[in-house]
């Protein structure tokens, strides 16, 4: 049976589809959103709290460095394959390349569900992970679509490690390696014993968000949706491959592919929206989080568990 999470997710989806008036306010989902990240944040500062070290440098640069790569990797065949526009080849290579919050968030839920080993610098993948597809998402903008070679860097990486998403997580990190899980019990045990039932509150919306993106079907962008479809599971293989080689635990694992297996549907849109002008945001969203989500919650996290344990076998 899948994590009790998940049910909520589908309850969202299902409700969306059959066009129930069933909504989340807004304010309450920026306020889950919030919590969400903030609690992300403390888990994994107080993970790593006495545990930090140099020796995790290169693991980190690393992580950091596959998230440059990927939407270099994507981007050609984006533009030649799905035969999408430069602008949006370079705005779904960003979203693929930067990471889902929410995915990490099912991820960690779902490690911890099943008992699973998991490395206190998950969190820090986390945050690695979020910008540096989005950089180079508009370099090759810059570099491939002539005439649109406008903009300050300087402007994209103020907006990028202001966002509240970035300075939530990094916020939380730093006060839970200060604190670690004792001194400041009273307070972040708050935050992560309602961990699981605020990401149900979440999940529930993105359910209906899914499926308002999936209405009617986009049948005309078949060729979006099979990538969609497909690269998820490609990417998880490359993070397995890369975090084998690091010697991670199962359940590192496991989240590490969760990860590049994801798809921003929060920072990405957010920076691309105001950088690449000329590309279709909701084709994007159709994408990340119409399908490559859905995919990733309900099959996919299980899915890359069990290719960890397959190849943990031999």
């Amino acid at each position: 049976m899948p994590d009790i999470v998940v049910m909520f997710f589908l309850l969202g989806l299902f409700a969306g589809l059959m066009r129930s008036d069933l909504k989340v306010p807004k304010a309450a989902y920026d306020t889950m959103s919030l919590l969400l990240m903030l609690t992300i944040g403390l888990k994994g500062g107080m993970a790593l709290h006495g545990k930090l070290s140099w020796q995790l440098v290169p693991e980190l640069v690393l992580v950091a460095c596959i998230g440059g790569l990927i939407p270099l990797v994507l981007f050609p065949l984006l533009n030649k394959l799905v035969r999408l526009s430069v602008a949006d080849s370079a705005s779904i290579a960003a979203h693929y390349g930067s990471v889902s919050a929410g995915t990490f968030a099912v991820a960690l839920a779902y490690v911890e569900a099943n008992g699973l080993d998991t490395s206190a610098q998950v969190t820090l993948y986390l945050v690695l992970l979020e910008l540096p597809a989005i950089i180079v998402g508009l370099l090759l903008y810059r570099r491939f679509a002539v005439g649109h070679m406008h903009g300050n860097m300087g402007n994209l990486w103020h907006e990028s490690f202001t966002n509240r998403g970035v300075i939530l997580l990094l916020g939380g990190v730093i006060i839970g390696f200060m604190y670690g899980y004792q001194q400041g019990a009273e307070v972040t045990e708050l935050f992560t014993g309602a961990f699981k039932a605020v990401l149900a509150i979440f999940l529930l919306e993105m359910g209906l968000v899914a499926a308002e993106t999936l209405r009617p079907f986009p049948r005309h962008q078949w060729r979006l949706l099979i990538f969609a479809l497909v690269a998820p599971s490609i990417l998880a293989c490359i993070g397995i491959a890369v975090g084998m080689g690091l010697g991670l635990s199962t359940g590192t694992l496991v989240v590490l592919a969760s990860l590049l297996a994801s798809a921003s549907y929060i920072a990405a849109p957010a920076a691309i929206r105001t950088s690449i002008k000329d590309a279709d945001i909701g084709l994007a969203m159709l994408s990340s989080l119409g399908i490559t989500f859905p995919f990733n919650v309900i099959v996919g996290i299980s899915f890359y568990h069990h290719i960890v344990d397959y190849l943990n076998s031999y």
